[in-house]
């Protein structure tokens, strides 16, 4: 079941939080996600959620994103981007036959 993980980032230090955007591909990759988007315009269309930096990334499945996300790898990464900005962060699956090809 694919899994997305859905992050609204709210950077507070704009210098440092680059190393983050520098440093986090490769760790994704890693773990076999991918991203589907990453910062660009976000437009909303309904409701009051005002996200400031999107960025969704697919996941074989969701132990694949929490192996990511827990990785050692990405812990000095993850500690950096908490001190460089404010993190929202879901996990969701979809089923298969639900998205099309």
């Amino acid at each position: 079941m694919t899994a997305y993980v859905i992050v609204d980032i709210e950077v507070i230090d704009p210098v440092n939080y680059e190393t983050v955007k520098k440093l986090t591909p490769a760790i994704v990759a890693k773990y076999g996600g991918k991203y589907l988007s990453r910062g660009g315009v976000t437009q909303v269309i309904e409701g009051d959620w005002q996200p400031k930096r999107l960025v969704i990334l697919a996941f074989e499945n969701s132990d694949h994103a929490k192996t990511w996300l827990n990785s050692p790898e990405f812990a000095p990464i993850r500690e950096m981007r908490a001190k460089t900005a404010i993190t929202r962060m879901v996990l969701t699956e979809s089923e298969p036959d639900l998205i099309p090809e």
